[in-house]
C-alpha cells in the first residue's frame, strides 16, 4: 500500500504495480541512500513509470520513462475506493 512497511526498512528497492496519483512520501522516506522506488504516477487513465534513487541529504534523482496503465493504487496516498 501507500504506507509501505515502515518496521522493515530501509529497502534497497520498492516496486509499486498499482498507479498512483502522486509520489507517496512513505516509500520514499523508507529507501535506504542509493535506494530506488520505481512507481507508475499519473492520472487514472495512463500513468508516466518514475525510478526516483535517493542521494544523500535526502535528495533524489527522477528518472521518467514511458506511458503506461496500471490498476489504480488504494490506500491513504491513493485514490478512494
Amino acid at each position: 500500500g501507500t504506507q509501505g512497511w515502515p518496521s522493515q526498512a530501509p529497502y534497497d528497492a520498492i516496486l509499486v504495480t498499482a498507479a498512483a496519483p502522486k509520489i507517496p512520501a512513505a516509500l520514499v522516506n523508507q529507501l535506504k541512500i542509493g535506494g530506488r522506488l520505481v512507481i507508475p504516477v499519473g492520472n487514472q487513465d495512463k500513468q508516466t513509470m518514475l525510478r526516483l534513487t535517493r542521494g544523500q541529504g535526502n535528495q533524489l534523482h527522477k528518472e521518467e520513462f514511458d506511458q503506461f496503465a496500471f490498476v489504480p493504487l488504494k490506500g491513504k496516498d491513493g485514490w478512494g475506493k
